[in-house]
């Protein structure tokens, strides 16, 4: 069980070091290719209403390419610093990075296609506010068919010594353990946690012995532990998460689309854009 081919998201402006140690301290455990990828839209095109505003001191023309050199750029410099960082850890490196008018959540959810698994943040620190770098984890999430490991901002370590699965009988569930399994044979504790209904407990505890007895076949040896629901998902899990001391949290992700919005569970919503350690989800 290995990720053979990373992938790791920079963003311009952003500080970065983390998810590069999270990347290549996994890429030197699995002998993985990283492949790094970065992605900008151009910026708003907003300049013919300027130029109504204040005469022909701006050149929309000129803005633009100002725009496109200087993200260019940015790119070079993430690239260098990317393949710096991967220097002795990586088996080899790639890179890849576009300007795009198109989604930028589509443009790294194809580029999956290359790779196991993809690391990145989940927000932008107070030097990345630019809205053309922005852009939706949640949408990256459900488009992707790859896990997604997500890094808050400060931690630049995995600690694998006791690792949580959420656990709900669903599909989406189901692929997160599955994705999750090099990393659950990295830990040395692991722990399957359901929150149920009390009236659903006895089904559910019988489910998750199930997991239980596939992730052991699988050569993980992990304990179990069947929470009867006392309110909010998301604050039960992460107080169990807490007690055990976990290191990573795995989960699927639950969701579809409505319009142009991804509509998805108050727990993936809390795990998307507010995780309290690297977590790793899956749709």
């Amino acid at each position: 069980m290995a990720y053979k081919t990373l992938m790791v998201h920079l963003k311009p402006g952003a500080d970065n070091d983390g998810v590069l140690r999270i990347a290549g301290d996994l890429a030197e455990r699995f002998d993985a290719t990283v492949i790094g990828v970065a992605v900008c839209q151009p910026i708003p095109e907003i300049y013919p209403a300027m130029q109504a505003a204040y005469g022909n001191g701006i050149a929309c023309e000129d803005i633009t390419e100002t725009d496109r050199k200087l993200t260019q750029n940015r790119f070079a410099q993430l690239e260098e610093h990317f393949r710096s960082a991967m220097a002795g850890h990586a088996a080899a490196v790639e890179w890849r990075s576009t300007i795009t008018k198109n989604s930028r959540s589509q443009y790294i959810a194809r580029q999956l296609r290359a790779a196991d698994l993809l690391i990145t943040s989940p927000v932008f620190d107070n030097r990345a506010t630019d809205e053309t770098q922005k852009l939706s984890i949640g949408d990256i999430v459900l488009r992707a068919g790859r896990p997604v490991l997500l890094i808050p901002p400060g931690t630049d370590h995995l600690d694998l010594d006791s690792v949580v699965v959420g656990w709900k009988t669903t599909r989406e569930a189901c692929r997160a353990v599955s994705d999750a399994l090099p990393l659950l044979a990295l830990a040395k504790k692991v722990t399957v946690v359901q929150i149920a209904p009390a009236a659903e407990l006895s089904d559910e505890k019988r489910r998750v012995a199930d997991v239980l007895a596939w992730l052991k076949r699988h050569g993980i040896a992990a304990d179990a532990r069947v929470e009867t629901q006392k309110g909010v998902d998301a604050f039960q899990l992460d107080t169990v998460t807490k007690e055990c001391g976990a290191g990573l949290f795995v989960a699927g992700a639950y969701g579809h689309t409505r319009l142009r919005e991804w509509v998805i569970g108050s727990v993936t919503i809390d795990l998307l854009l507010h995780p309290k350690r690297p977590t790793l989800v899956s749709h």
